[in-house]
């Protein structure tokens, strides 16, 4: 079987042949990324297997400029013909584009000249029936549980590596490989005629980090029979804890207003934020792109430029957008390495865990799942469709479902009032739960 190095030098000798073609047929400047993406997957379904899947993906992309005009192509077919053709008609659109005087390379110093190993490929040699032995071992869990659990949806195990190879004409040429390995269950439960579903998965670079097949499956199987029960409330106004799973996407919509490309294009509520009070005093948001095995890390973004730990939000105020290098000459700015996305948004923890944080609101909704996309980047105006618990005197009195949460980001961001130490790590954003004053909660789903 040929190996990682070998892989990655013929990846890395590709993207050198197309940068060199494309200085022949009259670039300017060229930049070149390729990838290679091999995996397993299988799934199990009531004791037996369900599928089978070997997974290998193979892409070149190349950007090539014209002075100012651009132009890219992409294959699959990594063949010398199919490389020059992909160079020649990425030359061909460049010649027709209209120039764009933001358009070009990075500056060759922003460039990660030597990027740092970040222990990112664990290769798990795992064959597919030992792969369906954990799957099987943790839907098993998830139905002894409890007698309400009466179906599954299945469990399922992925096993994926790959590696990316990105070069420009500046001289950048550089590859790593990576890993991701999960394991994922639902089940469902049902009490007289309701029924509910839930799920649990767990996510890491090593497959000695995930969970256990018995504790995934196990927590599938809680998650659901806690819904089981729940009934719509009559439309309010409370306070709203999200749990540390759903929290995440409100840090999303936050990381989405603050980058360059909504930025730019006046697409934003937080538009013109830097330095402004956007949070309390208390939340410190930043991104970390050199956590050792980190689901998020990465030495440099999409174009190579290097990634560096830095502040989004301290003391409450925003510090830094989120910028490429073509954003961030639009905005007059410059880049952050954010090319192609975040590495590792972290944010700080507070002293109280999930129970605390419940028993400090004492009276008030907590969300566990979202359904819908009812959010307005322009003018932070927020409606989503939510399942959870309705809480009482500090304790969780009966599950909820059947009802929508609304509000403005701008508000819910400014009234936030506490972030949990239940931190979830099993993302690009990690936080604790968010405690958020109060919020309309309709009693009537949310309409597709």
């Amino acid at each position: 079987m040929e190996s990682i190095a070998a892989k990655l030098a013929m990846l890395q000798d590709q993207v050198a042949r197309v940068l060199a073609l494309a200085k022949k047929r009259g670039a300017s400047a060229a930049e070149a990324g390729a990838h290679l993406d091999e995996g397993l997957s299988v799934s199990a379904r009531l004791g037996e297997a369900e599928s089978i899947e070997y997974h290998r993906d193979q892409k070149l992309a190349i950007t090539v400029y014209m002075g100012q005009r651009k132009g890219s192509a992409s294959t699959s077919d990594l063949s010398p013909t199919s490389l020059e053709e992909t160079v020649e008609a990425a030359c061909a659109i460049a010649r027709f584009a209209n120039e764009d005087r933001y358009a070009g390379l990075p500056d060759p110093e922003k460039l990660a000249w030597e990027p740092p190993d970040l222990d990112l490929y664990h290769p798990w040699e795992i064959d597919p029936d030992q792969a369906l032995e954990r799957a099987i071992e943790c839907e098993a869990e998830a139905l002894q549980f409890d007698p309400q659990i009466v179906n599954s949806e299945g469990a399922t195990l992925t096993s994926h590596h790959g590696i990316r190879v990105l070069g420009n004409t500046h001289g950048f040429l550089h590859g790593y490989p990576a890993s991701r390995h999960s394991l994922s269950c639902v089940v469902v439960g049902r009490r007289g005629e309701e029924m509910q579903r839930d799920h649990w998965y767990t996510v890491a670079r090593d497959s000695k980090e995930l969970e256990s097949p018995a504790c995934c499956g196990r927590k599938a199987a809680e998650r659901t029979i806690a819904r089981l029960g729940a009934r719509p409330l009559n439309t309010r106004t409370c306070p709203v804890i999200y749990a540390a799973e759903v929290a995440t996407s409100l840090i999303g919509h936050f990381l989405a207003a603050i980058r360059g490309g909504n930025l730019y294009r006046q697409a934003s509520f937080l538009l013109d934020s830097l330095e402004r009070q956007v949070f309390p005093e208390f939340v410190h948001i930043h991104e970390e792109p050199h956590l050792r095995k980190g689901l998020g890390s990465a030495p440099y973004d999409s174009e190579g430029v290097a990634t560096y730990p830095h502040d989004l939000v301290q003391n409450g105020k925003v510090k830094s957008y989120i910028l490429g290098t073509y954003s961030a000459r639009k905005l007059g700015l410059v880049t952050t390495g954010n090319a192609g996305g975040v590495h590792n948004v972290l944010v700080d923890p507070g002293p109280l865990d999930f129970q605390d944080l419940i028993r400090e609101m004492g009276t008030g909704l907590v969300v566990t799942e979202l359904i819908g996309h009812g959010v307005n980047l322009v003018t932070g105006d927020y409606s989503r469709g939510a399942v959870g618990f309705w809480v009482e005197n500090g304790e969780i009195q009966h599950p909820v479902e059947e009802i929508t949460i609304a509000a403005n980001l701008k508000k819910m961001f400014h009234e936030l009032l506490a972030i949990g130490r239940d931190v979830d790590r099993r993302g690009n954003i990690q936080t604790g739960s968010i405690w958020l004053s109060n919020m309309t909660v309709a009693g009537s789903p949310l309409k597709h």
